[in-house]
């Protein structure tokens, strides 16, 4: 294997203090950058901390090994080839590690899984190859064929003991996954579990065999498999309701927690028998799923959970456990922030937390728990100083059918809450996704220009249940527009903004969305900046990712449709004689989610009707540009456009 670790010191990008403000306006630098450090994993004895670094000028990236006693000189370095991220790690003991290789194709997209499984003792020793179709390294070599197939860790036992879980999926029978135990150390596997289904994920008892098989399968339909001693079987709807998935088993692996709703409805967690009896309601909301649960060290237990629309706050389950309490306490020591935990020693003596708000990108820390000593390890974007950053308010409002609608206003700092130049910047998706109360990296570098910032979590937004996700099936171009239409005239009804200085900017479906919605609304908007967007969409069954595989295509059949004329009376490249606002496309030249094509016919449409606009087209960037170079272009391009419209020079 050619991976090799070296001992290093931090380089002085990982360590950069918080920059020193030279004006009242932001560089646009410090938004264009990206973070050096992420993913950290606290080992299972406490005393190791395993990260991603990513050199972001040069494409490279490494797992870097810490011991936690002494941050600022790493035990060990793996570099990985060019362009390949370590986009998995897995503490399998506490000696030994297990990494997934994976390659971020572009700003907008998460980054994707090659499939490949690796593993390394703590100092670089003993590596080998687990799973991919390099086959012929490591220690296996001589006796195992070439795994021609996709594998991925699914989780450990809750105990380290040098074993992970792992779910494949080969190239010559896609659709069908098998689910291995696998001794990391011997780079020996045994087989618990397998379905014929596409779109599977595998949830494992205490016993350490599958006990749930769920997910989408070819047709785009979700379905939930139970393990019975004759095999599989499909769970009924009186038993899962319109929405469940089984997340993980109770302490003394009797029951199982779950989110759970009858109806629909927002999902509630729940804790019940694995056959759907005794089913006990833990925690719901009336408007909003569960976002976050917080767990207990082993035997793990949920503890509180938070909303997932709002600002975040933790909802107790038993203020009494030692956990709640402690979760309390850190909390009242940050104020104005989530506490999230993320993951404890296996003796519950060490834990992992991040804290991170609206203006903070966040910060890991450690605690020893029974001194109730705790450690700064780093902060997610040093550079970032949160006094300086812009206040995210979520805020509810009535859509023009009556149907309340979540919005969040992040407001510049130092300025009147009142008629402000604003502008609507829709989320991608549109499905599986929504903007929540967190730090935005487009919301803070717009607010930071002086601008008002609206984000409206549409239907066809997560965090909402089933139902709420799919009314926005087949209403891309038509009611999802009218609802961040309706959002801005809220606003403005509002006083919050100035009813002739608003523009939208989107990337992805938010792109669509800031072609279609001056189309929807003539005359609301000054302004339309559409960046790696979906013009076309009839085009999307010939061209990019999303059509290649049967799942993809059944996808876009359920949220598009198939009917041309439909399609084009909801495709802006069809409709660019109705577009009454000058507009800026941005677009990476090799995207493969929106390709480049999109941007091209939505430029050739834009000429033939003769309408004005610019143009702003990156080579080897993909869906989101990841250069930081071209990240600062983009940023000051945008910063220009909507001064000409709706800012200073407007």
């Amino acid at each position: 294997m050619t991976y090799r670790f070296v001992r290093v010191a931090l380089t002085a990008a990982l360590m950069l203090p918080a920059a020193a403000w030279s004006s009242d306006s932001i560089p646009v630098e410090y938004f264009a950058r990206r973070p050096a450090i992420s993913n950290p994993q606290l080992s299972p004895d406490g005393k190791f901390l395993a990260v991603r670094m990513d050199d972001n000028d040069n494409s490279g990236h490494a797992l870097v090994v810490f011991r936690v006693e002494d941050m600022q000189k790493p035990v060990s370095m793996l570099r990985m080839p060019k362009y390949e991220i370590p986009m998995g790690i897995t503490w399998v003991s506490s000696t030994r590690l297990v990494i997934a290789k994976g390659r971020q194709q572009g700003s907008l997209d998460k980054p994707a899984f090659y499939g490949e499984l690796l593993a390394t003792d703590v100092d670089g020793k003993h590596q080998d190859y687990i799973y991919g179709y390099e086959g012929t390294l490591g220690r296996r070599a001589g006796s195992r064929a070439v795994d021609r197939g996709w594998g991925f860790v699914v989780g450990t036992p809750e105990i380290a003991n040098g074993h992970f879980y792992m779910e494949t999926e080969t190239w010559d029978n896609q659709g069908h996954y098998s689910l291995y135990d696998v001794d990391a150390t011997k780079n020996a596997r045994r087989l618990i579990g397998d379905i014929d289904v596409d779109g599977m994920s595998f949830m494992i008892g205490a016993d350490g065999l599958a006990h749930f098989a769920y997910g989408d399968g070819n047709d785009f339909n979700y379905r939930v498999y139970h393990r019975d001693p004759s095999g599989w079987r499909q769970m009924d709807q009186g038993t899962t309701g319109r929405s469940f998935t089984p997340l993980t088993y109770t302490p003394g692996g009797q029951g199982i927690y779950a989110s759970y709703s009858a109806d629909g409805g927002p999902a509630a967690l729940v804790e019940q028998a694995e056959d759907g009896s005794n089913r006990t309601l833990l925690a719901s909301d009336a408007f909003a799923s569960i976002g976050n649960i917080l767990w207990t060290a082993a035997p793990r237990r949920p503890f509180a959970t938070a909303l997932a629309n709002g600002v975040p706050r933790a909802s107790y389950l038993d203020p009494s456990l030692p956990s709640a309490k402690l979760h309390m306490a850190l909390s009242k020591a940050f104020p104005g922030s989530f506490v999230d935990f993320l993951n404890y020693s296996d003796d519950g003596k060490q834990l992992l937390f991040l804290v991170s708000s609206d203006r903070d990108p966040g910060s890991y820390y450690l605690i020893d728990t029974t001194s109730f000593k705790v450690r700064k390890l780093f902060a997610i974007e040093p550079w970032i100083d949160p006094a300086k950053m812009a206040e995210r308010r979520p805020l509810r409002f009535k859509a023009s059918d009556g149907t309340e609608l979540e919005a969040i206003l992040t407001i510049p700092p130092g300025r009147p809450e009142r008629n402000l130049p604003m502008v609507l910047l829709p989320h991608g998706g549109p499905y599986w996704t929504s903007d929540d109360w967190y730090y935005d990296n487009n919301a803070q570098f717009l607010a930071s220009r002086g601008y008002l910032v609206l984000q409206v979590n549409y239907r066809g937004s997560s965090g909402r249940g089933k139902n709420f996700s799919e009314s926005g099936y087949l209403k891309w171009g038509t009611r999802i527009q009218q609802d961040l239409i309706d959002g801005v005239k809220w606003a403005i009804d509002q006083h919050y903004a100035d009813a002739g200085r608003i523009c939208v900017f989107g990337a992805s479906f938010g792109g669509y969305s800031a072609m279609m919605a001056p189309i929807r609304a003539p005359g609301l908007f000054k302004c339309a900046v559409g960046y790696a967007g979906v013009y076309d969409l009839k085009m999307m069954y010939n061209k990019g990712d999303v059509r290649r595989r049967e799942s993809g295509r059944s996808y876009l059949t359920t949220v598009i449709g198939k009917d041309d004329a439909a399609l084009d009376a909801n495709s802006p490249d069809k409709l660019a004689d109705r577009i009454d606002v000058p507009v800026l496309l941005i677009h990476g030249e090799d995207d493969e989610r929106a390709p480049f094509a999109q941007a091209k016919a939505m430029r050739a449409a834009l000429e033939a009707a003769h309408k004005p606009y610019e143009w702003m087209s990156k080579p080897h960037e993909e869906h989101g540009f990841f250069s930081e170079k071209n990240n600062v272009e983009l940023y000051n391009t945008l910063q220009a456009f909507l001064e000409k419209y709706i800012g200073k020079g407007a």
